[in-house]
């Protein structure tokens, strides 16, 4: 596994919840250089004391070094604490989504504010509808099969698509992708409704219509 070595005095920022790492925050990162060069890899997060701190999904191509995962040593970074974070995060907003109607589209996961730094669900029509997603950071994305498999579960809806913002991907150093991720493609044009009016919206890529 990588090792982040935390410049001395710069753990306070992580220790008061900030989830981000920047590189110049870093005094060193060892491990093989198969997994330094992998996009989202696992790193245990050290002090310039060698005490844990935290593990973290790394990207040497961003200046966002390393996303914090879990602050906790006795945490692994696995398939369960996928599952766990989606659950929850749908579990959270789940009620929401149910008052809003079927023609509004509701935010799942938010990203940090979930546990799940980068990634960005929204819900659409609900059980029958569709789960636009970003993935705006290496970690989230190295575990992208795992996370389409927990929201299929969490919500029951079969229909996963994924959308790219061009400018955070590529400065996170991923290619920019638009797909079908499971079940149907979203149709181009759907009425979504925003602040009590329906809209007529690209919820592929967010585009709104002009009326």
């Amino acid at each position: 596994m990588l090792i982040i070595t935390i410049k001395q005095g710069k753990e306070q920022a992580l220790l008061s919840g900030d989830p981000w790492i920047y590189l110049s925050a870093i005094e060193k990162v060892e491990g093989k250089p198969q997994e330094r060069n992998k996009s989202g890899a696992t790193a245990t997060v050290q002090s310039s004391s060698r005490r844990f701190l935290a593990r973290a999904a790394y990207n040497a191509k961003s200046q966002i070094a390393a996303r914090i995962w879990t602050l906790r040593e006795d945490e692994p970074v696995d398939h369960a604490l996928i599952k766990r974070r989606v659950q929850a995060a749908v579990e959270r907003r789940l009620g929401a989504l149910g008052d809003a109607g079927p023609q509004a589209l509701l935010q799942l996961v938010d990203g940090e504010q979930d546990g799940l730094s980068g990634l960005l669900v929204h819900a659409y029509g609900g059980a029958t509808g569709y789960l636009v997603c970003q993935f705006n950071a290496a970690g989230v994305d190295l575990w992208k099969v795992a996370i389409v498999q927990a929201l299929l579960r969490a919500t029951g809806c079969p229909n996963v698509y994924e959308r790219s913002d061009e400018l955070v991907r590529k400065a996170e150093g991923l290619p920019v992708t638009r797909r079908v991720l499971a079940g149907e493609e979203p149709p181009q044009r759907l009425m979504v409704r925003e602040d009590g009016r329906l809209l007529p919206m690209d919820i592929r890529t967010g585009f709104i219509y002009p009326r």
